[in-house]
């Protein structure tokens, strides 16, 4: 059989974009070295937030916030437990609130409804504040997911639409063939007229495969979970710094992330947790949220995260390979993952796309014969 299109990664942009072509009418081969969703779109913080968004991005952001809260309707029941709640950024020195203003500004001209409050303000939204801050962004369009849940609320949805998914069956290999592409994988050989490259920060090696120079920064994000403790938020918390996340769930659990960096790198993945920084991650959530002074840890887990030289995406096709296209390296991709799928998909099936897809071409070079 030769598939449509086959996409490499099933992360949340893969699976969305595999989800979307099956519905237009494509056969489509979904393919992953694992299980979906259990890299870097199953371990995240789930953040569904506009103010840890690069302005770019925003309107992006905006469409796909409410594709999550949306979820189980386009999605066949598919449910991530997508919760909409306010967003606070606050700013403890007089250095963040002057970051504060300027990126609420960047991104207040791209659409997100980020208003500047005191610190005083801040905490009648967030009683459980510190009252430390001196100023803070109040966005009421937040929210978090349980990213956990991803892979499980795709995959119903995938395998109606008629998707063939591959899990645990790695790409080793692709081979340009006159009528489209030869997969080598861990499992045998299977064709497809297009591919779609969709592996987060594997991306690098993928295109590799294609000749292609593709340079992919890799992140090491740092990630920790509280036991169940009395309500002591009810927004989604950051830092102007970007050092901090921070979300309660409603079992209780307080999820800690910012991306303070673990020990690994993209050929291992995450190895171990690097003690001053789960130590710094730890304290400027408890001097954010005071009551969590008294809660204990749980457990801490490291997730990997890409990002390209401008630290905008590479989404559309792939210059000078026709029938290739990429999608991946996303600042904050699971916020806007789904809806960039969305998008990706459009332009594969020949239609104009909602909005602009972000070329690669500014990103690469294409390697001597």
């Amino acid at each position: 059989m030769i598939f449509d299109v086959a996409v490499i990664g099933a992360g949340v942009m893969g699976c969305s974009t595999a989800l979307h072509l099956a519905r237009g009418g494509m056969q489509v081969a979904l393919l992953d070295r694992g299980a979906i969703c259990r890299e870097a779109s199953g371990v995240n913080a789930g953040t569904l937030t506009m103010q840890m968004t690069r302005a770019a991005l925003i309107p992006y952001a905006l469409r796909a916030h409410e594709m999550w809260l949306r979820m189980p309707e386009w999605c066949d029941g598919g449910d991530v437990l997508a919760v909409a709640c306010p967003g606070l950024s606050v700013a403890f020195t007089e250095q963040e609130a002057a970051m504060l203003e300027e990126r609420a500004h960047f991104r207040r001209q791209a659409g997100a409804p980020i208003e500047l409050i005191s610190g005083g303000r801040a905490m009648e939204i967030e009683p459980g504040l510190s009252d430390q801050v001196l100023l803070a962004g109040h966005c009421p369009i937040d929210g978090f997911t349980s990213a956990y849940l991803t892979g499980r609320a795709f995959r119903p949805a995938l395998l109606r639409a008629g998707v063939a998914l591959f899990e645990k069956r790695g790409v080793t290999a692709v081979d340009r063939q006159p009528h489209g592409f030869t997969l080598q994988t861990t499992a045998g050989t299977l064709r497809a007229r297009r591919i779609v490259l969709a592996g987060g920060v594997w991306l690098e090696g993928m295109a590799a495969w294609l000749g292609i120079t593709l340079p992919v920064k890799v992140l090491v994000n740092q990630l920790v979970v509280t036991e169940r403790i009395r309500p002591v938020m009810r927004t989604v918390m950051g830092v102007a710094s970007g050092l901090l996340s921070l979300k309660q769930y409603a079992n209780g659990t307080v999820l800690i992330g910012g991306g303070w960096q673990g020990i690994g790198d993209r050929e291992r993945g995450g190895l171990a947790v690097r003690a001053e920084n789960f130590s710094g991650n730890v304290r400027l959530a408890a001097h954010t949220i005071p009551a969590l002074r008294d809660a204990r840890v749980v457990r801490a887990w490291l997730g990997l995260e890409s990002e390209t030289a401008d630290a905008l995406p590479a989404i559309g096709p792939v210059p000078g390979e026709p029938d290739a296209w990429i999608i991946g390296c996303v600042h904050s991709g699971y916020t806007s993952g789904p809806y960039f799928g969305k998008l990706l998909a459009q332009a594969i099936m020949g239609q104009e796309p909602e909005m602009p897809l972000f070329p690669m071409d500014r990103l690469l070079k294409k390697e001597a014969a």
